[in-house]
């Protein structure tokens, strides 16, 4: 059983006040007050909903040997060492690194920020370090990946303990290198406090999370928080197409890259030939045919391969070896109908996302056949962003449907109501509404003629449809594989 001495756990972090022993041995470290058990060291959060202070006699009743804390009890139990400590949300990612004997420091971590292209562009590298015969790491939206074996994930970015010790099992498993999404609620969590980074990229920023951010001003900073963060032997690969790409590294200790695809800069793209089933690009004037479309995505791969070379990696082995990588699950995967059309499902849900996917599809269609688009908006999260949402895919689209996302505990047909808002006038015709999302797929495959092209916007890998706080299995790729084997 692991043991460590308080004093040891407690030495990186920020201490104002102790009362009891520090040479006590902790067997274990956790934030949850239901799995406090003999010897435990509980870190007492305040959480948005839940202050866990008003749990400490429970945890001291329950064995605790130690608690950090914000604010010490009046009465304090007299077998329990205390704590005190400004901010311990902060304290806690510490803590967990220290008891997870440092991981990210063993490992060269990188990590991924920005609205769009999280989960490609960190799939996209761990796969990448896989081609090149290194062993690595992945903690994602979609799936937490341990060398080969695979996690479950809750979470883009998990709580401080799971995190450290996600990544003690990626050195255990004889690791080299470790790529995270690192969103922005776990930025103003401290989530990624106390992680030794080798490097991080920003992809681009858009509206999103307003409902817990509140403000695009508060998203940019919590976004900003991770490149301040960065120290001085890490790299920072900006996107200088984006006008907040340059306020990312403004305090910025890290070595600054920048990648582009309309200015000059250090790892510049150029789109060659764009394909359905692919793209020919060129990377600082070196030529590389890829198996994505879209801008978006080679946005991605330019981020993929300057983070490779600043890793050290071989330029030549790294551009022959991005050639052989595939699309992640869920982003732009293309399903071709025994009809002659194409079904393209993506996670889309965002404004600018959904623009990029639609844009990609008409280039590439170049004004051959019709694209039908279905889309909606998930229920108990930012409301303003629904009528724009319905506006650029409405622009974008011969025909439009939209549907239910993930409704949560809203009503699906309020939110379509709010989407409607957003329908330029001239476009209502062309717009179906359909609530039940497998109808809402299916009657755009059976409107969809040879040459044309379908795309499911919206919830991409995810397994589920979450209405009144159940999650109901639904995958969009399913459901189109079912509509498919019913044309033949």
């Amino acid at each position: 059983m692991k043991v460590k001495s308080l004093k040891q756990l407690i030495k990186d972090i920020d201490v104002q006040n102790i009362v009891g022993d520090i040479t006590k041995s902790i067997s274990d470290v956790t934030c949850d007050s239901r799995t406090v058990k003999e010897g435990s060291l509980f870190v007492a959060v305040r959480g948005v909903s839940v202050d866990a202070h008003q749990f400490l006699p429970q945890v001291a009743q329950a064995g605790a040997a130690a608690v950090v804390c914000e604010e010490i009890p009046a009465e304090p139990h007299e077998s329990v060492t205390y704590v005190q400590v400004p901010n311990s949300t902060v304290a806690l990612a510490y803590l967990a690194s220290e008891w997870y004997d440092n991981p990210s420091s063993k490992l060269k971590l990188v990590g991924v920020t920005g609205t769009n292209g999280k989960t490609t562009t960190a799939t996209l590298l761990y796969e990448l370090a896989n081609l090149m015969g290194y062993k690595a790491g992945l903690l994602s939206t979609v799936r937490n990946i341990i060398d080969k074996r695979v996690e479950p994930a809750k979470q883009t970015t998990p709580d401080h303990l799971t995190l450290n010790r996600l990544l003690s099992d990626m050195v255990e498993a004889g690791c080299d290198y470790a790529f995270m999404e690192v969103s922005s609620h776990a930025c103003v969590q401290h989530r990624v406090d106390g992680l030794k980074f080798a490097g991080g990229i920003f992809t681009n920023l858009t509206r999103d999370h307003l409902d817990y951010h509140g403000t695009v001003d508060n998203y940019i900073n919590a976004k900003k928080m991770f490149f301040d963060s960065l120290d001085n032997e890490a790299f920072a690969i900006i996107n200088i197409d984006d006008k907040v790409g340059k306020v990312m590294v403004q305090n910025t200790k890290a070595s600054v890259y920048t990648y582009s695809l309309r200015s000059l800069a250090d790892f510049k793209c150029r789109v060659i030939e764009d394909r359905l089933d692919g793209t020919t690009l060129t990377i600082n004037d070196t030529e590389v045919n890829v198996l994505f479309t879209g801008r978006f995505n080679a946005y991605n791969l330019t981020s993929v391969y300057a983070a490779a070379i600043n890793l050290g990696w071989d330029k030549e082995q790294v551009l022959v070896k991005m050639s052989q990588l595939v699309p992640v699950a869920g982003r732009f995967q293309t399903m071709r109908s025994p009809r002659g059309y194409t079904a393209i499902v993506d996670y889309a849900h965002t404004p600018d996302a959904l623009v990029n996917v639609l844009d990609a599809a008409n280039e590439v269609m170049n004004g051959r056949g019709t694209l039908i688009t279905v889309c909606g908006c998930g229920g108990n999260r930012d409301k303003g962003k629904r009528p724009i949402m319905a506006k650029e895919a409405a622009l974008r689209s011969g025909k439009l449907i939209l549907t239910s996302d993930n409704p949560r505990y809203e009503d699906p047909d309020a939110i379509l109501r709010d989407m409607e808002v957003g329908l330029p006038d001239d476009k209502r015709s062309t717009t179906l509404m359909i609530t039940d999302r497998r109808q809402a797929i299916k009657t755009a495959c059976q409107l969809a003629q040879a040459g044309d092209v379908v795309i499911v916007a919206g919830k991409g890998h995810e397994d589920y449809q979450e209405i009144c706080g159940v999650k109901h299995h639904f995958d969009d790729s399913e459901v189109i594989a079912e509509i498919f084997d019913s044309e033949k």
